[in-house]
């Protein structure tokens, strides 16, 4: 039995397709695909025809199910931009089908750059230039979109969007206390002040659009043969609130000029990469936002993963995760907020 045949029963799948009208046929060839770190992502032929799936992972969290509905209605909104992405060819919200609600995509002919480069792209500094800029371009397309025009409206609430983030997002760091033996927010250097700077300088105004809430490198890929997006995928932290904390994303994990850092989301060669300021300036050149306030975004998105992140540590200091795993995380989140202090300054 493969270590997917408990969670996607493939004849009730086939059974959903013929009465979708995409006909009867046994499905052919599943094979899970990699990248799929939590949802499960699997290949298959039906009919002729190529799809994926993407389903939560085996054990269902409380919003499982809604995570999947969300990522399928930013899919179907977003069909006809010019927003990189795996096209959505149907959802289903219905739990009953294979245990959870799931949807269907075209396959993405493409890679991910942290994997491993191809010839093309390792043996050339001016296709990775390029490569950076593209990155860029994809958020600056998705923050262009009117969301409204799409059928995005109720998507997420974007009054009071950057206000409440501090304290969302303390009150989380406030919630690890739960674990036995975490250090407590003590043991994190700056947080205090890192938090209080964010609430003191939070940008009075805002355009809001479509956020994908996790955009760096590990949730892009690039074309084969080209330096250029292919599709932006893991949709499932997409929201409505302030496009700029997608590039303060970037702030937060984009390497070094050498390609190192803490929490840093990078790839091997680095050489001919952007610089972080190249790709603001480049954003700025296609965007009608303000950057005046970029540096805030940048700060908030460390802040924001610092904590994610110190969640893992937290559990593994109670022994519900692995040890060594929680401990690099919590190195990462270090550095994280030395980098949002450098930021501040």
């Amino acid at each position: 039995m493969a270590d997917w045949d408990d969670v996607i029963d493939l004849t009730k799948l086939g059974g959903w397709l013929t009465e979708q009208g995409f006909g009867s046929a046994p499905l052919e060839g599943a094979a899970l695909l990699a990248g799929g770190t939590q949802n499960f992502l699997l290949r298959f032929q039906h009919n002729g025809r190529d799809f994926v799936l993407r389903r939560p992972p085996r054990h269902l969290r409380a919003n499982s199910s809604e995570t999947m509905r969300r990522e399928a209605r930013v899919l179907a909104a977003i069909a006809k931009t010019d927003v990189p992405h795996a096209k959505l060819i149907a959802a289903c919200g219905d739990e009953e089908v294979i245990g959870a609600a799931f949807y269907l995509m075209e396959p993405v002919d493409g890679f991910n750059p942290t994997t491993g480069l191809p010839d093309f792209h390792a043996g050339d500094p001016t296709v990775r230039r390029r490569m950076g800029f593209a990155l860029v371009e994809g958020i600056a397309a998705l923050g262009q979109v009117d969301y409204r025009a799409v059928g995005l409206e109720g998507f997420g609430k974007p009054d009071g969007f950057l206000e409440r983030q501090v304290g969302r997002w303390q009150s989380q760091l406030d919630g690890y206390a739960t674990f036995e033996a975490w250090p407590g927010a003590a043991d994190l250097p700056g947080v205090d002040r890192v938090a209080k700077w964010l609430s003191d300088h939070v940008p009075a105004n805002f355009q809001p659009g479509i956020i994908h809430g996790d955009y760096h490198l590990s949730n892009v890929m690039y074309h084969p043969d080209t330096p250029e997006l292919a599709a932006i995928v893991d949709w499932e932290l997409s929201t409505i609130g302030d496009p700029l904390l997608d590039l303060g994303w970037l702030m937060a994990t984009w390497p070094e000029p050498d390609g190192t850092g803490l929490g840093a989301v990078g790839t091997t060669p680095w050489e001919g990469f952007p610089t972080i300021g190249e790709m603001i300036s480049h954003y700025g050149d296609r965007s009608t936002r303000s950057l005046d306030a970029i540096s805030w975004y940048g700060v908030l998105a460390c802040f924001k993963l610092g904590i994610i992140l110190e969640g893992t540590y937290a559990r593994a200091c109670a022994g519900k995760a692995p040890k060594d795993i929680g401990d690099r995380l919590h190195a990462t989140t270090l550095g994280l907020f030395e980098r949002a202090q450098t930021l501040m300054a």
